[in-house]
């Protein structure tokens, strides 16, 4: 599958994200996000949009990361995605675990 095709299997927040970061716009990715979300970043943890808006400029967007969608499964609300990223801070393989509402992302861990 290409990075287009696994976009559209995901969540519509999860969608948002991933295009948001990789336009460079901080604000639709915030937006993805519920006002009580929590971010995950290897133990580091933010929670809300001002806390996950200071991740995004440090860590991702402000890094000019760029992600790329390999593969996603899903179980119950939870979409696992496998992601290579790229950009000017983390370069290499992961795995995002993203949970959702349906219209918010609500969780979202960085787990590979």
């Amino acid at each position: 599958m290409t990075h287009d095709d696994v976009l559209s299997t995901l969540d519509a927040p999860i969608r948002q994200a991933f295009e948001a970061t990789n336009r460079g716009d901080s604000a639709a990715f915030v937006q993805a996000f519920a006002p009580d979300a929590v971010l995950n970043d290897w133990g580091r943890t933010f929670t809300g949009h001002d806390e996950i808006a200071r991740w995004d400029a440090n860590e991702n967007i402000g890094a000019q990361s760029h992600f790329e969608a390999l593969s996603a499964t899903t179980e119950g609300d939870t979409t696992t995605v496998q992601i290579q990223v790229t950009g000017n801070g983390y370069n290499g393989g992961g795995a995002f675990a993203i949970a959702t509402d349906g219209t918010h992302i609500t969780r979202w861990d960085i787990t590979g």
